[in-house]
């Protein structure tokens, strides 16, 4: 099983440790799409701060965030699943998962990113501002910028197991899953159960759990069908949707 997570907008700071070290990422196929996107950003960074800020979409409250990607090359890093912060992440909950199950979410858990591409949560990195909706002026808009290097990539690390989609729509720009890889991908959506109706915080938060729950129980789902069976095994309420690969949990509290 292969499960597809959208960054977090926040981010914990960077380590104190060593320095990225980019040819020790996962995905080594993406290295030089990750060079380029790197090398621009820095560049931009180091060299007009308001222009910077401009780019990346930042409040003047965020103005720090500009030099924090100026040193990029040269702050600590740490595992990306402590980097991550957020509703989803901290429902998810990696650091008190027991050793068995942080050992299947450093297997199973992709994080898609405007800056890296995508990496796993034991991939060490530094703290960063770069979405995937951006446009830098070089490379253009990230999200299509990075289909390219994808589409070579992620078939491969898709593996023959279930893909479990849980990007938001900005990430999944970069990487849409075709042919028989797209017949074994599941999205999810949380609704409301009285309501019918998809509420952000609580949407991200039961991801969050599902995914801390599939981890748990070594639950390995080939297909969309197995996922829902393993899903109504944890005591989820699932629904297939309209599309294939389509499914909907319903919750009845908001939390």
């Amino acid at each position: 099983m292969l499960v597809l997570l959208p960054p977090s907008e926040g981010k914990a700071p960077s380590g104190s440790g060593a320095p990225l070290k980019p040819e020790s990422l996962s995905l080594p196929g993406l290295a030089e799409a990750r060079a380029a996107v790197l090398d621009e950003l820095v560049e931009l960074c180091v060299a007009d701060e308001e222009k910077a800020r401009e780019v990346l979409g930042l409040s003047e409250g965020l103005r720090g965030e500009v030099a924090k990607n100026a040193e990029l090359r040269t702050a600590g890093a740490r595992p990306a699943g402590e980097v991550y912060t957020g509703v989803l992440y901290d429902a998810l909950g990696l650091a008190t998962l027991d050793a068995a199950a942080r050992e299947r979410a450093g297997d199973a858990l992709l994080v898609f990113s405007g800056l890296w591409g995508a990496v796993k949560v034991t991939d060490r990195i530094p703290s960063y501002r770069c979405s995937m909706g951006i446009k830098l002026p070089g490379l253009g808009a990230l999200g299509a910028y990075w289909r390219g290097p994808m589409a070579s990539v992620l078939p491969e690390a898709a593996g023959g197991g279930l893909v479990l989609d849980l990007r938001s729509s900005a990430y999944a720009t970069a990487w849409r899953p075709k042919g028989e890889v797209a017949a074994r991908t599941a999205t999810v959506r949380v609704l409301h159960a009285p309501t019918r109706k998809v509420v952000s915080h609580f949407n991200k938060a039961t991801k969050g759990r599902i995914v801390r729950s599939l981890l748990e129980a070594g639950a390995e789902p080939g297909t969309p069908a197995e996922l829902v069976e393993a899903l109504r095994d944890l005591r989820y309420v699932v629904e297939e949707g309209g599309k294939t690969g389509a499914l909907d949990v319903l919750v009845d509290e908001i939390h």
